[in-house]
């Protein structure tokens, strides 16, 4: 899953702890100036508390990485093998972004939509705070 969420989404892995089972007891990747922590599902207490996505019946919560460029981040998900679930498109909030399953069928919603930076986050604090 690392090396796909590499070709996928262009994350670089900056730190990877294998669990000596051919899984990976903890992950760091780094996209931009963010980064995500992940693992493999293993016989530890933190597994008790989550399930993958098939277990489930379907997904229970999604990322939303923001990347500079989703058109061209929507065509590399698509080379890897994602699968597409809502069309790129420009978002009524600002950005353009879609949503994908990767191969473990967990959901990503990957955009341009950036709320530290909009427009539309500081119009709303504007509103909220008079």
């Amino acid at each position: 899953m690392i090396s796909w969420l590499c070709d996928a989404f262009g994350f670089r892995p900056q730190a990877v702890y294998e669990d000596g089972s051919e899984g990976v007891a903890h992950a760091q990747l780094t996209l931009a100036d963010g980064m995500i922590m992940l693992g493999s599902l293993r016989d530890y207490q933190f597994s008790q508390v989550q399930s993958a996505p098939a277990a489930l019946g379907g997904t229970t919560q999604s990322s939303y990485p923001v990347v500079a460029d989703a058109d061209a981040i929507h065509h590399s998900a698509i080379a890897a093998g994602a699968e597409i679930v809502i069309e790129i498109k420009d978002g009524d909030y600002g950005g353009r972004g879609f949503s994908c399953r990767d191969p473990e069928g967990h959901l990503w919603n990957v955009g341009t939509y950036d709320p530290w930076k909009s427009d539309v986050r500081r119009q709303r604090i504007r509103r909220v705070s008079r």
